[in-house]
């Protein structure tokens, strides 16, 4: 442990909440959010058909993906349509709906976890598409499925410090592409049914875009104001799901449990200087399955009324599942209502941030 660090442990030497941990924000507030639906709904019926022989095979009754997770469909791009033109579309639909000047907007952050290739980034191609100025800087993050948050984090510190007016956060996923390797793979006359269970999560994924605009408050009233994030991260998890564009493996007891364990820390942690626990008026959790959300409400005595969902008929979108269910409830929140934003990201990391409608 190094000085610093030992300076900002408490006496008995285990690390605390203490410095970049809490972070409150100034002057930055959502000014539009919008999304792209993907086209092709793909029932878990349809994906309990195409692995009806392994499941027979093995031992498995058929329906798991409902049963256990709750997902009854999920989307897929229609052909010829990839995630980054979903990115863009949802990107000019939030641009128009700002009512911001393209040409004012300073930042692009792209924070898809699908991506085609290593380099350039995903980032430069929703650029292009959207035709943004040569002086918006753009970039990826990419941190599994709390990349849209670190992306709005990242956004309003640089709006608060005035680098930039406006910035523009996106996002794409695109899970065809795995989903359809996991069928084959899984169908193949050696599977069993731990190959199953390890690539069950792969089969909850979906598709889908979001972008949203973030600028100024004092400039618009309108906006809905960042006030605080809190993020905290056990990368002694980072084993517990790993995945590429051809297989993802993960230990859904391991992950849950740990990532339940680590929110649990954050959140006490964090409870001296934010109150999340009462006063909320919608939380907006990472959409994984009925299961993760039963258990984040049970654990922090959260009403399941308070708690929206989108992954019975979109799967779990990954980065794009908060700011995408979120989206969905603006027509039903009002000026002054607290919204937390509340993600767990394989690695592991978690976060929550506030904000003022």
């Amino acid at each position: 442990m190094t000085a610093a660090q030992q300076d900002a442990a408490p006496e008995d030497g285990t690390p605390h909440m203490g410095g970049n941990a809490i972070h409150r924000f100034g002057n930055t507030a959502v000014l539009a959010l919008q999304t792209a639906d993907a086209s092709r709904v793909v029932t878990s019926d349809a994906l309990d058909d195409a692995l009806a022989d392994t499941y027979r095979r093995v031992g498995l009754r058929p329906g798991l993906l409902e049963r256990l997770a709750g997902i009854r469909e999920r989307r897929w791009w229609g052909e010829g349509v990839t995630f980054v033109e979903g990115a863009a579309e949802a990107g000019a639909k939030a641009i128009s709906e700002s009512g911001v000047d393209p040409a004012a907007i300073g930042l692009m952050v792209n924070t898809s976890v699908s991506r085609k290739y290593l380099e350039p980034s995903t980032a430069v191609a929703v650029h292009h598409a959207l035709g943004l100025p040569r002086s918006c800087q753009n970039f990826d993050v990419t941190n599994a499925c709390l990349g849209f948050v670190n992306g709005m984090e990242l956004a309003a510190a640089m709006i608060d410090s005035g680098m930039v007016e406006y910035a523009l956060v996106v996002n794409g996923e695109d899970s065809r592409p795995v989903q359809e390797r996991t069928l084959d793979r899984l169908n193949e006359p050696g599977t069993t049914s731990k190959d199953v269970i390890a690539q069950f999560a792969t089969l909850t994924l979906g598709s889908g875009a979001v972008a949203m605009v973030l600028g100024r408050a004092d400039r618009h009233p309108e906006g809905h104001r960042l006030v605080a994030s809190v993020s905290r991260a056990g990368t002694e998890h980072h084993e517990l799901c790993v995945g590429d564009n051809d297989l993802m493996r993960t230990d859904l007891k391991g992950l849950l449990d740990a990532g339940l364990a680590l929110s649990e820390d954050m959140w006490a942690d964090a409870a001296a200087e934010v109150d999340w626990a009462s006063g909320m008026d919608r939380y907006i959790v990472h959409q994984v399955s009925k299961v993760h959300t039963k258990a984040m409400c049970d654990r922090f005595s959260i009403d399941p009324a308070l708690v929206p969902t989108t992954f019975p008929v979109r799967g779990n979108l990954g980065p794009a599942s908060v700011p995408y269910t979120l989206a969905g409830q603006q027509d039903s929140l009002s000026g002054g209502d607290r919204v937390l934003l509340m993600g767990i990201g394989s690695g592991l990391n978690v976060s929550c941030l506030e904000l003022a409608w």
